[in-house]
């Protein structure tokens, strides 16, 4: 049995909280595509653990975790995270951590390329905006992934007499291929490669396995899966806000490609969905509140980045997105997060529909020269007033509170089952549905 946890707007809906109360019924937590530029925080007996490439089922110390071969792997930032994780208290996290054979790596050299890539982007678009990466590599790898000029967890730990030499062989085409790209930058290659021969190559090799058959005995097992969506729908590279995404299929098709799950174990996806809408990055944003709103949503709900330490774009829930990404990742149930942002607004306003030159849209439009000129339609609903961060109950909720639950749910046909009151690991109501 697979169950699912996608974020269904921008991201930083807050999907790791609600892994964290789930993996205690589940022996695997699995991520299947991104890479370090993810970011998670879970909060546990006061110890604040920042997740960005590591699975959040490792706070679960009977829980297995597994990068499958969707997910590019940053071999120092790996390491790195790991230690950071195990000093805080996790001591056991690598020996329940298993890496697929078949993810590509990220070299430091792809971090350069990005931040190149976004200066020639940015130099190239009408109004000089870049995309707004995160410039931790994660674009150019899924690049060469896709050009199948890629190099491969197995192409490093191969021990096999001219894996070694077939290793730098590869290494050295795909730098040169850069930098016929982007010019010759300054880059110590030989100072990388001695790090991937003397450390990573036998470092990593205690974690790699063939996690397709890894997955496939625990579903002849009967063993329960959780798998933990990174970024969200609308950074997906087919069905988001293009190009204003990530490089990676971050809907329900990216479980299926990202880990070799077969569509018939599924039994629910979890829909992820901030009471709000925020963003980080460039592109279109139709529900945005560039005022004293957008400012006060920021403020109480700390919108920074986990990873990038950007501050957020605030604004309205949007439910034409909402239903969007409802449509292509067919939620079963909801997780509304951050209800609790919304305690001293008086009036809520929520988008629920767009509108270019007075004609009403039928569907999320795809252009983003319409999405960017949208006008949104909107309904606006009553606050509540009233603190709700020590209500455990859904029946205390006050009454405008659980109107603005029902909202939602009538207006994409999902019932809201999980509830996020607060940011602490308790802040959260579970809801019978």
């Amino acid at each position: 049995m697979v169950n699912v946890v996608l974020g269904s707007q921008w991201g930083d809906e807050g999907k790791g909280k609600l892994v964290d109360l789930l993996v205690h019924d589940y022996d695997i937590v699995a991520r299947c595509a991104g890479g370090n530029n993810a970011g998670h925080t879970i909060v546990v007996n006061g110890v604040k653990y920042d997740f960005h490439m590591l699975p959040s089922g490792l706070v679960n110390p009977n829980c297995q975790n597994v990068l499958g071969n969707g997910v590019v792997l940053h071999i120092p930032s790996f390491f790195k995270e790991l230690e950071t994780i195990e000093s805080k208290g996790l001591t056991d996290a690598s020996k329940r951590l298993f890496i697929s054979s078949r993810a590509h790596l990220v070299f430091d050299f792809h971090q350069r390329v990005d931040k190149l890539r976004e200066l020639e982007l940015s130099g190239a678009s009408k109004d000089g905006k870049n995309i707004g990466t995160t410039g931790k590599g994660i674009g150019p790898t899924y690049s060469t992934k896709a050009s199948r000029s890629g190099i491969r967890v197995h192409h490093l730990i191969n021990d096999q007499p001219g894996a070694w030499e077939e290793f730098v062989t590869r290494y050295m085409r795909l730098l040169k291929t850069r930098k016929e790209r982007y010019g010759n930058f300054d880059y110590d290659y030989e100072e990388e490669l001695n790090r991937y021969k003397n450390i990573y190559r036998q470092k990593l090799r205690p974690f790699v396995t063939d996690t397709v058959h890894f997955i496939y005995d625990a579903l002849k097992s009967n063993k329960k899966i959780l798998v933990e969506g990174a970024n969200a729908l609308m950074l997906d590279i087919d069905f988001g806000t293009y190009p204003y995404v990530t490089s990676s299929s971050t809907g329900i098709g990216g479980v299926i490609t990202g880990l070799g799950i077969p569509p018939r174990y599924i039994e629910t996806t979890y829909g992820v969905v901030k009471a709000y809408t925020t963003r980080v990055g460039e592109g279109p944003f139709p529900t945005e509140q560039l005022n004293e709103e957008g400012e006060k949503l920021q403020s109480i709900g700390v919108e920074v980045g986990v990873t990038t330490g950007r501050k957020r774009r605030c604004g309205w829930l949007d439910l034409v997105l909402l239903k969007y990404s409802t449509i292509i990742n067919g939620y079963t149930s909801l997780n509304i997060t951050k209800l609790d942002v919304l305690d001293t607004f008086k009036e809520i306003p929520v988008g629920i529909s767009y509108s270019i030159n007075g004609k009403k849209l039928d569907s999320f439009p795809e252009d983003l020269l319409v999405l960017g000129n949208v006008e949104v339609e909107y309904e606006t609903l009553p606050g509540w007033n009233e603190d709700i961060t020590k209500i455990s109950k859904y029946e205390d909720l006050p009454e405008n509170a659980k109107k603005y639950l029902k909202y939602i749910e009538d207006f994409v046909n999902v019932p809201v089952e999980w509830i996020g009151t607060g940011p602490g690991r308790e802040s959260m109501i579970h809801r019978d549905i």
